[in-house]
């Protein structure tokens, strides 16, 4: 077998996530169609971190292993390499199948060792949000959900810089039974760009499911004046502490998300990193 990495970006408007659901539109089913059609067998594919309906990636990380007949037929007569093959094909047949809102950056073959989820060092998110004294550009509006009336995003940074670090983020989480609400979040900052529309940007070791928009919503809590300046670190420290919090999450939309970002260590680490995440899989 030879393993592949694919970078690739999506438009999530009208995808229902990542992960293959029985009769919707998803971007895993689109991609592992494709790579079926010019491969001539069925394609897995294990992807850095699944996103939710609507959700956009701008980098995205996907692994899949093609055996000797699928690459054979991936090349056919060409004389390229199967990167190359496979990335121009990919573009191609994606394209044809009405799949414009899917881009394909690179292909690149990788070790065994690489694994896009379990290799990875962090995931990066970026958060776009407009209220009253936000620009709001036309060719953004399906990507910049709007909040009514004004938010004091100084104090959200304030609030950003107080939950950094190594946490329990069940109060900003939807638990899974089995899975850790522990994380480390190593980047979590608020600020207005020249169009003063105001960017969240998170960078993790991993997310759990709703924790960067639970998070965003607790920040427009605080914006808003609905909540203290102290409140989402309050919390969180409860959790820290084995309280389990009693105020429910606001999440936030969907279509300001996008996943900027998937950072790996050297390869010669990718194996090591892989042990030592799922080595802390395992154990919750």
């Amino acid at each position: 077998m030879t393993r592949f990495r694919i970078d690739l970006g999506y438009r999530g408007t009208d995808f229902h996530g990542w992960a293959k659901q029985p009769g919707l539109r998803t971007v895993q089913d689109a991609v592992e169609s494709g790579l079926a059609r010019i491969t001539g067998t069925e394609v897995a594919t294990v992807v850095a971190g699944r996103t939710d309906a609507g959700v956009h990636a701008r980098r995205q990380v996907v692994h899949i292993d093609l055996g000797e007949n699928a690459v054979a037929k991936l090349v056919g007569r060409s004389n390229r390499f199967a990167e190359v093959a496979l990335l121009s094909r990919l573009r191609g047949v994606l394209a044809a199948g009405d799949c414009p809102d899917i881009v394909v950056h690179a292909v690149a073959e990788v070790t065994e060792t690489f694994d896009a989820r379990f290799s990875a060092l962090w995931r990066s998110y970026r958060y776009r949000l407009a209220d009253h004294r936000s620009f709001i550009d036309p060719l953004l509006t399906a990507v910049t959900p709007r909040h009514k009336g004004e938010l004091d995003a100084e104090a959200m940074a304030e609030a950003a810089a107080e939950v950094q670090g190594l946490h329990d983020f069940l109060p900003f989480c939807k638990p899974r039974e089995g899975a850790t609400t522990i994380r480390t979040l190593y980047e979590l900052s608020v600020e207005r760009d020249q169009d003063a529309v105001i960017i969240i940007d998170l960078r993790a070791d991993a997310f759990c499911h709703h924790m960067v928009r639970a998070l965003v919503g607790g920040l427009i809590k605080v914006g808003s004046g609905s909540w203290p300046v102290t409140r989402p670190a309050e919390l969180i420290a409860e959790a820290d502490a084995g309280i389990t919090p009693d105020v429910p999450m606001f999440v936030t939309s969907a279509e300001g998300l996008v996943l900027t970002e998937v950072g790996y260590p050297a390869p010669e680490d990718y194996a090591a990193r892989a042990a030592q995440t799922m080595a802390r899989r395992d154990q919750e």
